[in-house]
């Protein structure tokens, strides 16, 4: 593939994750305003992520075999239309209805819906085109753009919300728009694509592989979902905390919401382009990474000034941009090519549920106690942390041996 070429392919890509990033990170920034404009309640205006992600969640593992059986591109373009309809219709029941909040679940709800058929398939789509030490360069392209959304969207979210706060909800078909027509005119599947066998088949080979590999892969499922987990609860908590007890608002609030985000997408950019396929290298920067969120957690129970907990959080960003590129690696390889969209799909779920139970869950804690809250999820993070060190098992420093999962199992 040429240089060129291949570029493309990969902000193709790219933009896939960054665009499904948009639909519940720049929300985020809008909560206050739609709370008190719709008179909703904290747990309400948290529901407007949790069911985009439980949507997207059950949804996810269905595509991933849709995807297996039939192509991935033919999944992700009919997702991303559906992702923007979504966004269209929640924008206008907003603007125009008078049940507006319910029109913005059912708006969301058929966002999730959409949302299952992208960044996940996509995430197979780049284990099936690039290989090697490549493959995770560009897994850490996938996550550096999944992060560079998370960045961007507190920031366009707040200049939005300048105008109305609904007016977000216009920007999904927009940018759906753009992220569809770069994948349509750049990526190419290879012609030569094997189906997957028959469903009855498909299923006992996926069972195999969970039943001789499941303990490390669903730990590995794990990290990834706690990862998404205290990311959008420390968002939803901080963007809360800005206004209510900082009274910061509008761009500057946008700011310092990307700048957590901005260490965690930078560390995964460099993570990604240095791991290669060191599966060793892999696990012990997960663990560095989980060590490194829980001394944050710890420590920012002492700190309330805004400048100092930013430093602080800061470590847990470290530490996330470490996690997620290895995760990513470790699933999409852990299988070949012909179940690669429905193991990538259901760590996508997870991922999904993550995002989903963060806010609300957090909500609770915040009610409950600050010190408790933290304490609480620094515990969450060492525990998930121990559990990544004793169950997910090395077998071989790189990835050229043989007797690795990732080859082991791509004949089944």
């Amino acid at each position: 593939m040429k240089s060129k070429k291949k570029g493309m392919v990969i902000a193709a890509i790219g933009s896939i994750p960054l665009i499904m990033t948009l639909g519940n990170s720049m929300l985020i920034p809008i909560f206050p305003k739609m709370k008190s404009s719709l008179d909703l309640s904290q747990m309400q205006v948290s529901l407007t992520i949790t069911v985009f992600s439980i949507a997207g969640a059950i949804c996810i593992p269905v595509v991933g075999y849709l995807s297996d059986r039939f192509s991935r591109k033919v999944i992700i373009i009919p997702s991303l239309i559906l992702f923007g309809l979504g966004g269209l219709l929640a924008g206008l029941g907003a603007a125009f209805f008078s049940n507006s909040y319910t029109w913005i679940i059912i708006g969301r709800i058929i966002q999730g819906i959409g949302a299952a058929g992208t960044a996940p398939i996509a995430m197979a789509l780049t284990g099936d085109l690039f290989k090697g030490g490549e493959q995770s360069r560009v897994l850490g392209v996938f996550e550096a753009s999944n992060g560079l959304g998370k960045v961007l969207s507190p920031i366009i979210g707040s200049l939005i919300a300048l105008i109305v706060w609904h007016l977000v909800f216009f920007a999904f078909p927009l940018f759906s728009i753009i992220s569809l027509l770069l994948v349509w005119f750049f990526v190419k599947e290879k012609s030569n694509r094997q189906a997957p066998p028959p469903f009855p088949k498909y299923v006992r080979g996926l069972l195999s592989v969970f039943k001789h590999e499941g303990r490390w892969l669903f730990t590995t499922y794990l990290a990834g979902g706690t990862v998404l987990f205290t990311l959008f609860g420390i968002l939803f908590y901080l963007s809360d905390i800005l206004e209510s007890k900082h009274s910061i608002e509008g761009v500057l609030k946008g700011l310092i919401l990307a700048l957590p985000l901005l260490v965690m997408v930078s560390t995964s950019y460099i993570t990604g382009s240095k791991i290669g396929k060191n599966l060793e290298k892999m696990k012990k920067l997960a663990v560095l990474g989980f060590l490194l969120m829980t001394i944050s957690f710890g420590l920012l129970v002492m700190f309330e000034k805004i400048v100092l907990f930013l430093i602080v959080l800061a470590l847990s960003s470290v530490g996330a941009g470490l996690i997620l590129p290895c995760v990513n690696s470790i699933i999409t390889g852990a299988v070949g090519k012909e179940r690669r969209g429905f193991v990538t799909s259901l760590y996508g779920s997870v991922r999904f549920l993550g995002v989903a139970l963060g806010p609300p869950v957090f909500t609770r804690l915040m009610d409950w106690s600050r010190t408790g809250m933290f304490l609480t999820i620094a515990a969450f993070t060492l525990i998930v942390g121990l559990l990544v060190l004793t169950l997910l098992h090395v077998k071989g420093k790189d990835g050229t041996d043989n007797k690795q999962t990732a080859v082991r199992y791509k004949y089944l």
